[in-house]
C-alpha cells in the first residue's frame, strides 16, 4: 500500500512514518518544493502537488499548528484555525479531483470536539461541545466533506491526549514532578481522555485495514482518568510526592482560554467504534502505562 502522510515531522507523524515503512511505501508531504514528481504543498498560497510516480492508496492527514505551542492570542487562534481548515480543504479537494482516488483518508481531529462536559461519558454519537477547540474541530472535520462526497472512505480520528516520553505533554511534566513541585490542576476532578503513542499508531494501521470504520472514530484509552488520578499515578511512578495543587484562578490568569480548555476541561471519551470493531488496546490503565513509558528513563 502506498500511503501519503502530512505532518510527518511531528511526534505522531515521525512514529507513524517509521512504523508504516516496515510494511508499506510511505510518501511524506513536504512544505518545501522537493525533487520533480514528489509531494509538496504551500497552504498559504493554496498550492499542492501530489505524487506523480505512483497512485496513492491511503492518506493520513496530521498537519496542523501545535495548539499548546504558545498563548492563544487572536493571531495565534487564527493561525491554529487556518493551518487545519485551509490545509484540510486544500488536501481533500486535491484528492477528490484525482482520477484514481485513494481508498481511505484518516484525517486527525481531537477530543476537543466535545468541549468540556464534566463526567458524562461521550462516544462518537455525542454532540459537539462549546469553546474555541470545539469550534476548530467541527470546522476541521467539516473540511473533509469534498473527500467524502468523492466516495473516499474518510475517518475523522478524534485523538485523546497522546502519551509518550519523547514528546507531547508528558516530558514537560517530568521536571516539576521530579522536583516535588507537581500536583493536581484545579479541583482535579476533570477527566482526561488519553492514549499511548504506541496504541495510537496501532489504531491507525488497524483503521487502514478495516473498511467498515468511517466517520468519527475516538482514539482514546477505554479508561479515562481524572487529573487527580493521573497526577498521583505519575508521582508514584517517579517516586515523588504530588502535594502542590494549582488553583483554577492561577491557571486561567496565566494561560487564559488555553489553560481553561486544555488543562481544566473535562472529557470522558470512550473509543466505542474501535472496540466494537475488535481493536484491542495494549495500554488500558494509566499507572502501568506510565510505568512502561518511564521505567527506562527512571532506572
Amino acid at each position: 500500500m502506498n500511503i501519503l502522510i502530512t505532518g510527518s515531522s511531528g511526534l505522531i507523524g515521525s512514529a507513524l512514518r517509521a512504523a508504516l515503512r516496515e510494511q508499506h511505501d510511505v510518501t511524506c508531504m513536504s512544505r518545501k518544493k522537493p525533487a520533480e514528481g514528489q509531494a509538496w504543498w504551500d497552504i498559504k498560497r493554496h498550492v499542492i502537488h501530489l505524487p506523480e510516480n505512483h497512485p496513492i492508496d491511503a492518506v493520513i492527514h496530521l498537519a496542523g499548528e501545535n495548539i499548546a505551542g504558545g498563548p492563544w492570542t487572536a493571531t495565534r487562534k487564527q493561525s491554529i484555525q487556518n493551518s487545519r481548515i485551509q490545509g484540510t480543504t486544500l488536501l481533500c479537494e486535491a484528492l477528490a479531483s484525482l482520477e484514481r482516488k485513494p481508498e481511505c483518508l484518516i484525517s486527525a481531529s481531537a477530543v476537543g470536539f466535545y468541549g468540556s462536559q464534566g463526567p458524562e461519558k461521550l462516544d462518537e454519537s455525542s454532540p459537539a461541545g462549546q469553546g474555541f477547540l470545539a469550534e476548530v474541530c467541527q470546522s476541521w472535520e467539516n473540511a473533509t466533506s469534498s473527500a467524502t462526497d468523492a466516495g473516499i472512505r474518510v475517518v475523522r480520528a478524534r485523538l485523546g491526549v497522546v502519551l509518550d516520553k519523547h514528546g507531547g505533554m508528558l516530558p514537560r511534566m517530568l521536571l516539576p514532578f521530579r522536583l516535588a513541585l507537581g500536583g493536581p490542576l484545579g479541583h482535579g476532578r476533570q477527566v482526561m481522555s488519553w492514549v499511548s503513542l504506541t496504541d495510537l499508531i496501532r489504531s491507525f494501521d488497524y483503521i487502514l485495514n478495516n473498511p467498515d470504520l468511517q466517520g468519527p472514530v475516538n482514539i482514546t484509552s477505554p479508561n479515562p482518568v481524572t487529573n487527580e488520578v493521573f497526577t498521583q499515578a505519575l508521582a508514584q511512578t517517579l517516586h515523588r510526592p504530588a502535594l502542590l495543587r494549582i488553583p483554577n484562578l492561577v491557571i486561567e490568569s496565566l494561560l487564559g482560554d488555553l489553560g481553561h480548555e486544555l488543562l481544566l476541561a473535562s472529557q470522558y471519551v470512550c473509543p466505542e467504534k474501535l472496540q466494537a470493531s475488535g481493536f484491542e488496546f495494549n495500554h488500558k490503565e494509566i499507572a502501568p502505562t506510565l510505568e512502561h513509558l518511564l521505567q527506562k528513563s527512571e532506572s
